[in-house]
């Protein structure tokens, strides 16, 4: 910004008046398809951000974990408080790299997936969390084709939010968001562990 105060008022004006521009004319309203991908943390966290808006606005929203499994995290815990408004189904067996079975993670994500088709078509719900979905597609565990469809043919006011690396060309081409996020530093490079309130 310029130190010239006359500019600078210039400057925020057009600012602002471009902004105004676009609020007037965004008058659409429908259920998001939202990407939350990339190598960098952050994904799922972004989701659940999302997640708490929704549920304080009174959605009923529903969580469908892909991957991870029974270590405990403190966002189960945080969200208890919703109570029946907010259903959290954690599906996966864990990372693939400690599984080291694919046959035991495709049939994870396929149960994962029967569920989700479940709650996609289950009236009223306003959100719904795929957490690590992009994962199981990456790794050939579910057809995308198939994801792709049920997006395609979802209620029209249902928002659903995607996680996970390596987001393909056709998701992104269906999602309405996109958010990539790039991985610049991490502490696990430094050697320092997982800690309570960063990772879980």
């Amino acid at each position: 910004m310029t130190s010239d105060p006359e500019a600078y008022q210039r400057k925020v004006e057009k600012i602002r008046a471009s902004y105004e521009q676009r609020k007037a004319e965004a008058t659409g309203e429908k259920g998001l398809i939202v990407v939350f991908t990339g190598t960098g943390k952050g994904k799922s966290t972004a989701a659940f951000g999302m997640l708490l808006r929704a549920l304080q606005h009174g959605m009923p929203a529903a969580v469908v974990q892909y991957v991870k499994g029974q270590i405990a995290t403190a966002e189960t815990e945080a969200f208890a408080r919703f109570g029946s408004q907010l259903e959290w189904h954690r599906m996966g067996e864990g990372f693939h790299w400690l599984t080291q079975d694919a046959e035991l993670d495709r049939k994870a994500a396929e149960r994962a997936w029967e569920l989700t088709l479940e709650l996609i078509q289950r009236p009223g719900l306003g959100m719904l969390v795929l957490d690590e979905i992009l994962v199981a597609l990456r790794l050939h565990q579910l057809d995308e084709a198939r994801v792709l469809e049920a997006l395609a043919n979802k209620p029209k006011d249902l928002h659903v939010v995607l996680t996970g690396r390596g987001a393909t060309d056709a998701m992104i081409e269906r999602a309405d968001l996109v958010t990539e996020m790039k991985m610049i530093k991490h502490p696990y490079r430094a050697g320092i562990r997982a800690q309570a309130g960063i990772e879980f």
